[in-house]
C-alpha cells in the first residue's frame, strides 16, 4: 500500500520544462479544427489583444503624465529608482540564499579519500558569477575530463552519483551552473539569452583547457543543457579543443504546445521577458521511472518549479530551430542517448541528428521505454557506463589516429 500511495504522490511531479514547451508529435486527434484547440486559439488571440491595448493604454497615460508633470520630476524618478533597487535587492538576496543552498549540498557520497572536490565561481562573458564544482581523482592516471553542462531548471549538484561514477574511472568531472539557475547570479528560473550560456559555456571550457594542458576534454549536456553544447562545439575553433560531446534526451525540434503561441513568443520576450506564463504550465509530463527520483528532484529547493518565464520559453524555441536548421553544421564526435519513451524532448530528433550530421565518430543509444532524465532512471549506473564506454573507445581512436599519423 505504501509502494501504492508513493506512486500516486508523485504522478503529479513533472518536468521543469515538459507541458511548458513540448514537441508536438502529429496526432490527427488533436486536429488544430477541433473545438478545443479552437477555443484555446480564441483565448489566445484575445489574450495578445488584450496586452496590447494594456501597453497602449499605459504609454498614452505615461506620455499623459510627461506633458502634465516636468521630465525631471523628483517625486517620479526617486519612485523608479526605488522600485529598482527593490528589484535589484530581492533579487540579489535570492541568489545569495540560492548560492548557500549549493555550497551546503555533500560533494561526495561515500569514500571521502578517494575524491579530491571542490566549489569555486566563474565569472562569465556577461561578468555574472557562476557557481561551478568539480571532483578529481586523488590516485591514478587522469583519462580525461567531462564538463557537465545541466538541464533546465535543475542544477549541477543533481550530477554527483554521475561524478563518483566518472572519477572511480579515472575522469576528472567540471560542472557549472547556467545563470539563473543552482547557486549562479539571477533570477531563478530565467535565461535573458541561451547565446550567453552558450559563451559562458565557451569560456569556461577554455579556462579548464588552460588549466590542464595536455588533457582530453568532453562536454556533456542533458535536455536544453545538450542544445547549448551541441551549438557550442559547432564552432570550429570549439570543436579543436574538444574530444567528443555526449548528449542526453537533446532538446531538438522543440516546438510550443500550440502555434499561435510561437507566433506570440518573440513579442512578449522582447515586452514582458521574465512574465511566468502560466498558461502553458498545465499537467506536465514525469521524467524518470524512479519514483524517489522524482520526488527528490521535486523537493530540491534549488530545481526551479514554477511555471516557464517567457524569454526563457522563447530561448528554448530559438535554439531549438536554430540547430535543426544547421545539422550539415555538426562536425564534432558526439554520442547521443534518448529514452524512446521521452515525452519532454524528441527521441526522433536525436535520430535526425545521427543520421544527418557529417561527423566521421558518432554514435546513437536509444533506451527502450526509458523517458527524459536517463541519468535518473532505475538504469542509472548502466547509462553512466555507457557513456564512459564512449569516452573510452573515442581516446583508443585518438590514439590510434596519432600512432597512424607518426608511422
Amino acid at each position: 500500500m505504501e509502494a501504492v500511495a508513493v506512486a500516486v504522490q508523485v504522478e503529479e511531479l513533472t518536468s521543469g520544462a515538459s507541458g511548458r514547451i513540448i514537441p508536438v508529435f502529429k496526432n490527427l486527434r488533436q486536429s488544430i479544427f477541433s473545438y478545443e484547440s479552437f477555443r484555446k486559439s480564441l483565448h489566445l488571440i484575445y489574450s495578445f489583444f488584450v496586452w496590447i491595448l494594456l501597453l497602449i493604454s499605459r504609454r498614452h497615460r505615461i506620455s499623459s503624465s510627461a506633458v502634465a508633470t516636468p521630465p525631471s520630476s523628483p517625486r517620479t524618478s526617486s519612485s523608479t529608482l526605488r522600485r529598482r533597487k527593490f528589484g535589484y535587492r530581492r533579487d540579489e538576496e535570492d541568489t545569495m540564499r540560492r548560492r548557500a543552498l549549493a555550497e551546503s549540498i555533500e560533494m561526495v557520497v561515500e569514500d571521502n579519500s578517494r575524491c579530491q572536490w571542490t566549489t569555486s565561481l566563474f565569472f562569465g562573458v556577461g561578468r555574472n558569477a557562476l557557481f561551478c564544482r568539480s571532483w578529481f581523482p586523488v590516485t591514478g592516471e587522469l583519462k580525461g575530463i567531462i564538463i557537465i553542462i545541466h538541464g533546465l531548471n535543475e542544477h549541477s549538484g543533481r550530477y554527483i552519483h554521475f561524478a563518483k561514477q566518472l572519477i572511480s574511472c579515472n575522469f576528472g568531472v567540471y560542472a557549472m551552473d547556467w545563470i539563473g539557475h543552482g547557486g549562479s547570479d539571477g533570477l531563478h528560473g530565467y535565461v535573458p539569452s541561451l547565446d550567453h550560456v552558450v559563451a559562458d559555456t565557451v569560456a569556461f571550457l577554455e579556462k579548464i583547457k588552460s588549466e590542464n594542458p595536455g588533457i582530453p576534454c568532453f562536454l556533456f549536456g542533458h535536455s536544453t543543457g545538450g542544445a547549448v553544447v551541441l551549438k557550442a562545439a559547432s564552432y570550429p575553433h570549439i570543436e579543436e579543443m574538444l574530444e567528443g560531446v555526449i548528449l542526453t534526451s537533446p532538446a531538438l525540434r522543440v516546438k510550443p504546445a500550440h502555434p499561435i503561441v510561437g507566433a506570440m513568443a518573440p513579442i512578449f520576450s522582447l515586452v514582458v521577458p521574465r512574465f511566468q506564463f502560466k498558461g502553458a504550465n498545465k499537467r506536465g509530463i514525469p521524467v524518470s521511472r524512479d519514483p524517489a527520483a522524482l520526488l527528490a528532484k521535486y523537493s530540491d529547493p534549488l530545481v526551479y518549479t514554477g511555471p516557464i518565464r517567457v524569454r526563457t520559453g522563447h530561448e528554448i524555441l530559438r535554439i531549438s530551430s536554430y540547430l535543426m536548421r544547421n545539422f550539415q553544421s555538426i562536425s564534432v564526435p558526439f554520442f547521443v542517448l534518448h529514452g524512446t519513451a521521452d515525452r519532454v524532448t524528441d527521441p526522433l530528433a536525436s535520430q535526425d541528428l545521427y543520421n544527418e550530421a557529417p561527423s566521421k565518430f558518432k554514435d546513437i543509444k536509444l533506451y527502450e521505454g526509458y523517458l527524459h532524465d536517463l541519468l535518473f532512471e532505475p538504469e542509472r549506473e548502466e547509462v553512466a557506463q555507457d557513456i564512459i564506454d564512449w569516452m573510452e573507445k573515442r581516446l583508443s581512436a585518438r590514439h590510434q589516429e596519432n600512432a597512424n599519423g607518426c608511422s
